[in-house]
């Protein structure tokens, strides 16, 4: 039986002007960017007001079993376009819902606001940098990698979001056994506090999440 769907709330959302071109459906974007790519993902970066993020355990039956990452998925799920909006909701089928609805169903938070992408380094930012590390592509912010088949090639955005409550979290145990609030030094230890190994899915989330810490503290700087 497939899981009831997430209720209205969860897509009643905003967004951040500079966030406007992710408003479409993943086709739309990929047609208008002329870009080749089967399917795009998504990605949350979840702070709570500790300044930690937000860490989940890839199930031990699943690909990658027991390394850590943030929540997300595909961007498009069979039936989004069947939905009409209510309650003054967005759309299911565009690419910030598909990072709503994959933000509900793999933690139980509600996003409240997409504030800024969080772009694909090459590599991780130093600590205490300043700067932004180069990008991992020219051409666009994203991240690319295949299916376990190699047979279909997605583009994944990462997004920061707001979320109504950071109190409880709520896994699905198909996709994830278990979550950590995470510094930015634990993150980049790779190991919490309590000598608790966390290491991520690969070097590439790692970077992106290092980053999304780097963007975070620069924004706080910039309103003092």
């Amino acid at each position: 039986m497939a899981p009831p769907p997430p209720p209205p709330e969860v897509f009643q959302y905003t967004i951040d002007p500079s966030l406007e071109e992710f408003n479409v459906t993943p086709k739309a974007w990929i047609e208008a960017n002329k870009k080749h790519f089967h399917g795009i993902a998504v990605s949350n970066v979840v702070f709570d007001d500790q300044d930690r993020v937000l860490l989940v355990q890839r199930a031990a039956h699943d690909s990658m079993p027991n390394r850590w990452e943030v929540t997300g998925g595909a961007a498009d799920e069979p039936g989004d376009d069947k939905f009409e909006p209510v309650d003054g909701a967005h759309p299911r089928n565009t690419i910030l819902s598909g990072a709503a609805r994959e933000l509900w169903e793999e933690a139980g938070l509600v996003a409240t606001r997409f504030t800024h992408l969080v772009p694909q380094p090459a590599e991780a930012p130093l600590r205490d940098a300043t700067e932004a590390p180069p990008p991992y592509f020219k051409d666009h912010a994203g991240y690319v990698y295949t299916n376990r088949t190699g047979t279909v090639l997605y583009l994944r955005f990462a997004f920061h979001v707001l979320v109504q409550s950071t109190d409880k979290v709520t896994l699905d145990p198909d996709e994830h056994q278990d979550y950590v609030w995470a510094t930015e030094e634990e993150v980049r230890n790779g190991m919490t506090a309590a000598y608790r190994d966390i290491p991520a899915t690969v070097p590439a989330t790692r970077a992106y999440i290092l980053e999304a810490f780097r963007l975070r503290r620069q924004a706080k700087e910039q309103k003092l």
